[in-house]
């Protein structure tokens, strides 16, 4: 008896410390960054081994110096590693140039902003740190999330690796992944306006907002286009979140405009939809956690009179009153882009949609003319309006906001100094909902 528990002891022991080494993986390239490193010294795809490598065939973007012992690109590159859901701490370890300065943006998953043109100085090091969340649908054992086909089967948010996407230039001698227990997550639960997009030039100020949180907090988006929130509770997305949620966890929750769809005995924004919000609210305080409602964008719909009407009904005054009533914090994102709308004017406006003449981007034949969805300019600027109003409600998370000091719709960021590198992935197919 006391030999079979000692032989089931070091199994346990051994899973458990092969289980903390797959936790924490380091990535070096031409030599070892330390006694833990993976060296890298010729450039693999992913499929190569189906644990780690580069994707979408920007292997041949990449050069590992032999000089250096770094990895150098010039072009954009995507970077796979397989691990288990969680949240993780990435840290790039950059190397400076010899003759020049040069910038690096990284982003995550689904086109997930963190590191916004980073600036290397020469002949210097530079670390930076962001926290990543992957998720999978499994909530658990034969129970899963109901993902959109084939919409959401394609994602890299919904695959079982974490993605990397280096833009601009980058010369890196080490990327760690890390996971992290204990820290807060920011569960985002909405459409169209919150998910995060895959493709160009499509976007939505869930995947802009991780660029200004430090390393100590990560955002799990669980939104998806065309949901309403009967839709959200019915795919058992809701469901998803409770089940890894812990105490002083977050969920900020944005429906509308789906939401005005509904047909039937629930239908309508003081029925159906307060009810549900009222749900969303005391589910997620039951298990410990802090939730925010915030109102529906709205939509760029000027009349021939250059006035911007109001298209979204009662929705965004039930959404404030269940946000009252339940003493819930509110961050007013319907009366924010109205102003921001009405500060550009009706053409200006158009900047911060998605609006662009035909051949803007490959495959794109026909001019894109939507007023729901943002292009990369528009979702960053409400993505600031998000972090306002975490600011205006003193929210304990405003202590891990980063570069960001204060934000008035009245006075956006000009539209021409936008800087967005584009990815591999474009569609002029338009996202589910309006």
């Amino acid at each position: 008896m006391i030999k079979f528990y000692n032989i089931t002891l070091i199994l346990l022991l051994t899973g458990q410390i092969l289980f903390a080494q797959s936790m924490h993986m380091e990535f070096s390239f031409g030599k070892p960054h330390n006694s833990r490193s993976i060296v890298l010294k010729t450039v693999e795809p992913y499929d190569a081994n189906g644990q780690y490598g580069f994707e979408y065939g920007t292997e041949q973007h990449v050069n590992i110096r032999e000089d250096s012992y770094s990895l150098f690109s010039e072009q954009p590159f995507y970077f796979s590693v397989s691990v288990p859901e969680g949240n993780y701490k990435v840290t790039i370890g950059y190397q400076g140039l010899n003759d020049s300065v040069y910038k690096s943006t990284v982003r995550s998953e689904s086109r997930r902003l963190h590191l916004e043109q980073v600036k290397i100085k020469k002949n210097k090091t530079l670390e930076k740190s962001f926290i990543v969340n992957r998720k999978d649908a499994m909530i658990r054992e034969g129970e899963y999330v109901s993902l959109k086909k084939p919409r959401e089967l394609e994602k890299l948010d919904w695959d079982d690796k974490l993605t990397l996407e280096f833009q601009h230039t980058n010369n890196i001698t080490y990327i760690r992944l890390e996971q992290v227990n204990d820290i807060p997550t920011i569960f985002l639960a909405g459409n169209s306006t919150v998910v995060n997009q895959e493709h160009e030039p499509w976007a939505s100020w869930g995947q802009m907002i991780p660029r200004f949180f430090d390393a100590k907090i990560a955002v799990a988006n669980h939104a998806e286009s065309g949901l309403a929130l009967s839709s959200f509770l019915s795919s058992k997305r809701l469901e998803k979140i409770l089940s890894v949620a812990k105490p002083g966890d977050y969920l900020f929750i944005e429906f509308g405009h789906n939401d005005q769809k509904e047909k039937g005995e629930k239908a309508g924004a003081y029925n159906g939809y307060t009810e549900r919000l009222y749900h969303f609210v005391e589910a997620f305080r039951a298990v410990g956690g802090i939730p925010v409602i915030l109102t529906s964008t709205a939509r760029r719909s000027f009349d021939t009179d250059g006035q911007l009407q109001y298209t979204l009904g009662e929705y965004p005054d039930a959404a404030r009153k269940v946000a009252e009533e339940l003493h819930v914090p509110l961050i007013d994102l319907n009366k924010m882009t109205r102003t921001f709308y009405e500060t550009l004017g009706v053409e200006g406006s158009k900047q911060a949609l998605v609006h662009y003449a035909a051949n803007t981007f490959p495959d794109q034949p026909e001019p894109m003319q939507d007023n729901t969805h943002f292009n990369t300019y528009g979702a960053y600027q409400i993505a600031k309006m998000v972090l306002q109003g975490i600011k205006n409600n003193k929210l304990a998370i405003r202590k891990y906001i980063i570069d960001f000091k204060s934000y008035k719709p009245t006075q956006p960021d000009a539209p021409k100094d936008w800087v967005w590198p584009l990815s591999v992935k474009n569609s002029d197919i338009k996202p589910d909902g309006n």
